[in-house]
């Protein structure tokens, strides 16, 4: 019997296989993987030592805890076979969803109202052991298995849980799109560098030391980010005149709309589901 079962092997399954393997909080014994593709099973049982299939009952019928890993537009095609293979049995598993939009309650609609169900919304930066998940647990999940699905996510980064999915909408506006606003202020940074002279190697390099760097200081300071702001910006300076500019050009407000907007496209997303 396996500890952990993935259906769908794409990227941030094979993240969180690396991490819980690397971290040794499972071992390669300790879980299986279907997908529908030979060279994807082929490639995670080579890369890393894992039991591989194109069956999902194979791993419905090899392990209890179910990390569901499918595209949102596949899952209800995925849930309705597990279903029929379940029967009313669907309490012995516990499935941890990472299907972006794809609220509990439309797939406790195919495992049943009490079926064990984490929801979680993870982010790209997982694949280098570096994401931020949250999750919220279906009124049929307990706490030990929400502990189980934190002790999942935390061996590629960190992760919380949250007392109420609604929430989720929200997460997926900060950490899941989150990634992409930062590359959207690096490339600006790095644009701007080039058209003052520096080589784009350079200004990338420079660039993201810097991101680096600021994010350690103000991971370990007790500061908040506001303060931290005033310690760099010097009265009358080169930093004074960049935040007066961002300031002019309503650079909060644009970052706050951006999140809304991503916000309310998540929540669109799970009612269409």
């Amino acid at each position: 019997m396996k500890k952990l079962g993935f259906i769908g092997g794409g990227n941030m399954a094979e993240a969180l296989a690396r991490g819980l393997i690397a971290h040794k909080v499972l071992g390669p014994g300790d879980l299986i993987a279907s997908d529908p593709v030979a060279a994807r099973r082929n490639y995670l049982k080579r890369k890393l030592k894992i039991a591989v299939t194109a069956d999902n009952l194979d791993v419905i019928g090899q392990s209890r805890t179910i990390l569901i890993a499918v595209k949102p537009q596949t899952i209800g095609d995925v849930l309705e076979g597990l279903a029929a293979a379940l029967g009313a049995n669907p309490k012995h598993h516990v499935f941890i969803s990472i299907a972006a939009g794809v609220p509990i309650a439309r797939i406790c609609g195919y495992l049943g109202p009490r079926a064990r169900v984490i929801r979680v919304m993870p982010n790209a930066p997982a694949m280098v052991g570096e994401g931020m998940a949250a999750l919220v647990r279906s009124r049929g999940a307990s706490q030990a298995d929400e502990a189980a699905a934190l002790k999942i996510f935390k061996a590629v980064g960190d992760a919380v849980a949250l007392p109420d999915e609604k929430l989720l909408d929200a997460v997926t506006a900060l950490s899941g799109s989150g990634p992409a606003y930062v590359y959207l202020f690096a490339k600006a940074m790095i644009d701007a560098a080039v058209s003052e002279g520096i080589a784009p190697a350079l200004a990338s390099a420079m660039t993201l030391k810097t991101l680096r760097g600021a994010e350690a200081v103000m991971r370990g300071s007790k500061l908040s980010a506001a303060e931290l702001i005033k310690v760099v910006a010097s009265p009358g300076g080169t930093t004074v005149a960049a935040l007066r500019r961002f300031a002019e050009a309503g650079f909060s407000d644009i970052v706050a709309r951006a999140v809304h907007a991503a916000a309310d496209r998540s929540r669109e997303l799970g009612r269409a589901g």
